[in-house]
């Protein structure tokens, strides 16, 4: 059995991006897949209650962990085959995401470059099934190994297991959550072609004729780098909320109140809106709330000014929710878990 260094009273505070101030009860850092089936074989640690940890970079502690934290520092990269047109890629779940899709580029492989400085880890990203700039995870995804704590034993997941959805899959529900993610495969387009869908990418490459995948992913840096704060320097989660989806019906009943409001029609008909303008459009862009505030460049991005606590982050967000559906009669909903 692998050594388990169990740490009691384990401080959070460098392991969550808000720099929020909070104790584990019991930490664990996994460097082994076995160390997690050694941790969970133990009756009196598989009886807490458990939190997977990443990079802290999409939740929010607001109090301490009463439990058991397995923070997954799995390392390893690997180019692992060709199928069907596309290069597979393998990546242990603690590999940081920004480090392997730059490592990807300098394998020469495209695919992975629009989700260029998104932070956290790359166990996490099929959790959130994170995306932008027109690109998400499900859709360079192959599969993904997990161990199931019900049955002790690890076992594979394919793209449709996953039920990929806007910023969702199965490991936000029920039947999910308790799956703990070991490692991703990804499918990399042998016959690459830039993704540029998304305006902004696109004008910011406007007169490069053919961008290469490292243009794209550098491009994609500088707009994150000049509208998104640092987690190093300002503690945030990025975006704070997710774009909400209405019904095309409702969309059209608010452009007749707000006609520059913001919104993408979806394939299904309905409509996705633009929080950060709805946010800005409520006065609250550049505003604090105590220790907590919202970031002055981008609306969507809560931050943590210095000392706020995880209370300060709920109190800004909820009173940020309560005016968006005064005025717009949209419920805004987090992307960060809180704990």
């Amino acid at each position: 059995m692998p050594d388990l260094a169990i740490a009691p009273d384990f401080p959070l505070d460098s392991l969550n991006t808000f720099r929020i101030p909070a104790r584990a009860r019991r930490y664990l850092r996994v460097d082994e897949p076995g160390q997690v089936a050694a941790a969970l074989a133990d009756p009196a640690l598989a009886a807490l209650p458990r939190l997977v940890l990443g990079g802290g970079s999409n939740l929010l502690f607001t109090r301490d962990f009463d439990g058991l934290v397995l923070h997954m520092a799995l390392a390893g990269r690997a180019v692992i085959g060709e199928e069907h047109g596309h290069t597979l890629v393998r990546a242990a779940a603690g590999e940081n995401w920004h480090d392997f899709v730059q490592w990807t580029l300098a394998q020469g492989l495209g695919g992975l470059e629009n989700l260029s400085l998104i932070p956290g880890t790359v166990g996490a990203a099929p959790i959130q099934n994170i995306g932008a700039y027109g690109a998400e995870i499900k859709d360079v995804f192959h599969a993904l190994t997990l161990f199931d704590p019900d049955s002790g034993a690890q076992r594979v997941l394919r793209g449709i297991d996953c039920r990929f959805g806007y910023r969702d899959s199965i490991f936000k529900h029920a039947d999910g959550a308790r799956l703990i993610v070991l490692d991703v495969t990804f499918a990399l387009p042998t016959a690459w072609q830039p993704n540029l869908r998304y305006a902004e990418l696109a004008q910011a490459l406007a007169g490069v004729d053919a961008p290469t995948a490292r243009q794209v992913s550098d491009a994609v840096i500088a707009i994150r780098r000049r509208k998104l704060p640092d987690p190093a320097v300002i503690g945030n989660a990025g975006s704070f909320f997710k774009n909400p989806v209405v019904a095309g019906e409702q969309c059209a009943r608010l452009l007749e109140s707000f006609p520059n409001l913001v919104h993408h029609r979806q394939p299904d008909g309905s409509e996705k809106l633009a929080a950060g303008w709805l946010i800005d459009q409520c006065g609250w862009k550049g505003r604090n709330l105590g220790a907590a505030g919202v970031y002055p460049q981008q609306a969507l991005v809560l931050v943590n000014n210095g000392g706020a606590s995880g209370a300060d982050v709920v109190a800004l967000a909820r009173a940020i929710q309560r005016d968006v559906y005064e005025r717009y009669g949209v419920q805004l909903e987090p992307e960060p878990v809180f704990i």
